[in-house]
């Protein structure tokens, strides 16, 4: 193995950060709004149009003060370099079954998207099946949702474009490779539940009325059609719409037996009702509600004959299973087969007519089998304390392939053999570095209420506690996401380098259940912001870093936590990272699919709940001639989940705000959106400019 030899951390002249960066000029304009008495100024509400000249022209400006500050990092170019090489090797999805046929994705190290291969039989000659870096030049174009038909003769498959969630479906002869004339625009959020061989469901919208605002503008009225292979789409069949609820989401899923069609329908990102219809019963007519909404949470596992595996909250904080009877729908005939246990469920599949049931333990997977009674057959062996993803497979099958990690164990495929429960190893990642020089512990520290939070802390063994280590604090804590270990290549270099990575499970995410999930959101959000707080007080009191030394990043939900703490203990961080942050909590449900956040955030439409939103809103609480950390927020023109205008605000809020030489950039990516899809190459610039302006600013080098 190739040595690479690292310049230790040491101080650099911060020559850039001497001096107040010159900002675009950015137009105010006279723009208030009155919500209930209190007067809102909202100066630079003419960058929410993202199609405007003006804005386009702004956004130019300040790319340009940008990349000007990132070209004269030192050791920026050093540091790409280094990012590339270590995400120069193959990686692979876990081998999906699908009759006769094995597919999975692979990237030989640096494509800019994963390549689909499919092949007959584990042992099989593996072919290229789709290709996606051949649906566009520079490997924008990516894959979403895909699905074969039930005897594998066609393979749908949805692709997005430069990272929106508007996504096209395709469908593919499987024996030929030939893609067939159907095309269905206008979907986001949707997979593709197919019927035999013959066509499937899934979830759309109508046309947008206005091509140029489809990224910004409110999505409403999602349905389910069925689509018929062959068939042209505006002969697709109208299967379920709601014209009196517009802001609901709508899936659509038939069980493996084909007998029931199931609806998933969600007002938002919290709670759910759930229909039903028997595909095999004539006298059927419509659907049933078989969990009536919104106040719980349920998922469809399986059916059993004539009966519905349940996931679901109700009564069980931690959520338990159940076998449901759709001919006597309520509750109170529901029968526990799964109870509710300590650790909460956060998944239940299944697979050779058995259960998966997985848990969580302080943020690390646990996974049983059971029989479809609910009986207990094996307590899977995991390889170690990390996550394992991926159980589940036809009810044919007795084996399939789950993936491991952890913070400094790569994702590892493992095949599992049903009938006995035994994991072996089937690929091993091949990184180009040493886990074995790495260690990462699990502490637990107390926040602002008294309430213990865990936290992960990954760093180089013989870490010296002096107080003087570059360390970056990461958390989300929301919308009931578990934040748990997982390898990410592009944290390699601030690790191996000295620097300390940090994982906070705050409240608002599903870590402990649903009460830990409650107990950060709506009136109680603060509760995150607080134990963020005590996150980075606690690593500073046991010396693991200073003030002076600490970054802070997230994204999207963990854009708003990074945008609320830099607001609100500005002295307490060094540098700040938020990532297509929601900053605008007065606006924010304006756009796209922002009404489904209002059951996690609340709505200043309602006067309770702006009176706790404004007094967080990261945007709102920006103060003048305050001297906040170095701050660089990224976004995205196409993010349509998270419009930019959320971040172009912030940033020119905070530019005129700064109230001294710390910088506050932001870095506004083109042909990209939230997240999703993203190609390697943009991936491996943006961790190369946030790395660098990260260790630049906390006075270390690479």
């Amino acid at each position: 193995m190739k040595v690479f030899i690292l310049l230790s951390l040491c101080t650099f002249p911060l020559g850039i950060m001497a001096q107040k960066i010159q900002y675009p000029a950015t137009q105010k304009v006279n723009q208030s709004d009155n919500y209930f008495g209190t007067t809102i100024e909202d100066p630079y509400r003419w960058l929410e149009d993202d199609t405007a000249a003006n804005t386009a022209a702004w956004v130019i400006e300040e790319n340009k003060v940008t990349q000007n500050y990132f070209d004269q990092i030192p050791f920026r170019q050093k540091l790409h370099n280094r990012l590339s090489e270590l995400w120069n090797y193959p990686k692979y999805s876990a081998p999906d079954k699908n009759g006769n046929y094995y597919s999975f994705y692979k990237n030989d190290g640096l494509q800019n998207q994963a390549v689909l291969y499919i092949q007959k039989g584990i042992t099989g000659n593996p072919e290229v099946f789709i290709d996606p870096n051949k649906l566009s030049i520079d490997g924008t174009v990516a894959l979403q949702a895909t699905a074969f038909s039930k005897k594998q003769r066609y393979f749908a498959y949805a692709v997005s474009a430069s990272g929106s969630d508007w996504q096209e479906i395709y469908i593919m002869d499987v024996n030929s490779k030939k893609k067939l004339s159907d095309k269905l625009e206008y979907v986001k959020f949707t997979g593709m539940s197919w019927i035999g061989d013959e066509g499937f469901y899934y979830s759309g919208y109508s046309k947008p009325k206005e091509e140029k605002t489809k990224y910004s503008a409110k999505t409403e009225y999602q349905k389910v059609f069925y689509h018929k292979v062959g068939t042209s789409q505006d002969q697709d069949l109208l299967v379920y719409e709601d014209k009196d609820h517009p802001l609901r989401y709508v899936g659509a899923g038939v069980t493996e037996d084909e007998r029931f069609l199931i609806l998933s329908i969600a007002e938002g990102t919290d709670g759910s009702e759930i229909k039903i219809k028997d595909l095999k019963d004539p006298s059927s007519q419509g659907f049933i509600t078989l969990v009536p909404g919104f106040s719980t949470n349920a998922d469809v596992v399986d059916n059993s004959g004539d009966k519905i595996i349940l996931k679901t909250n109700s009564g069980a904080p931690n959520y338990k299973l159940v076998l449901a009877d759709p001919k006597n729908p309520s509750e109170a005939n529901w029968k526990t087969i799964i109870p509710e246990a300590k650790e909460p469920l956060t998944f239940a599949t299944t697979g050779g007519n058995k259960i998966f049931a997985g848990y969580l333990k302080d943020a690390n997977t646990l996974v049983n089998q059971h029989d479809f009674s609910g009986k207990l057959e094996h307590r899977i062996q995991l390889p170690g304390v990390g996550t394992a993803v991926g159980f589940g497979s036809k009810k044919e099958d007795n084996e399939f392939y789950y993936v491991f990690t952890s913070f400094t164990y790569p994702a590892t495929i493992f095949k599992y053999d049903i009938p006995t429960g035994k994991s072996t190893l089937y690929r091993k990642a091949e990184v180009k570095f040493n886990p074995d020089n790495f260690e990462t512990r699990q502490v637990f520290y107390t926040s602002k209420d008294g309430t213990k939070v865990p936290m992960f802390i990954t760093y180089k063994k013989g870490l010296q506690l002096n107080g003087h280590n570059p360390t970056l604090l990461y958390a989300y804590g929301g919308f009931n996401v578990n934040i748990t270990p997982s390898f990410s290549v592009a944290n390699i270099p601030f690790i191996e380098n000295g620097g300390v990575y940090c994982v906070a499970n705050l409240r608002g995410g599903g870590e402990y259940g649903e009460q830990w999930h409650k107990e950060g959101m709506l009136e109680h959000k603060q509760n995150v912001f607080d134990d963020f707080i005590a996150a980075a007080e606690y690593l500073i009191k046991e010396k693991y870093t200073s003030s002076s030394k600490l970054a802070i990043r997230g994204g999207s939900n963990g854009g708003l936590l990074v945008g609320a703490c830099l607001t609100q203990r500005p002295d307490l961080f060094k540098v700040a990272i938020p990532q297509v942050g929601v900053l605008d909590m007065l606006r924010y449900h304006k756009f796209t699919v922002g009404w489904g956040w209002v059951v996690e955030y609340g709505s200043s439409d309602k006067k309770e709940q702006f009176d706790y939103l404004i007094k967080y809103s990261p945007l709102h609480n920006i103060k003048k001639g305050i001297c906040y950390p170095a701050t660089l927020i990224t976004t995205a023109d196409h993010d349509d989940r998270v419009v930019p205008a959320h971040s172009f605000k912030f940033a020119a809020t905070l530019q005129e705000a700064q109230g001294c030489a710390n910088p506050v950039l932001i870095r506004i990516d083109s042909k990209a959106g939230h997240g999703a899809g993203k190609p390697t190459s943009k991936s491996i610039d943006e961790a190369a400019d946030i790395w660098s302006f990260v260790l630049y600013n906390l006075g270390a080098g690479f």
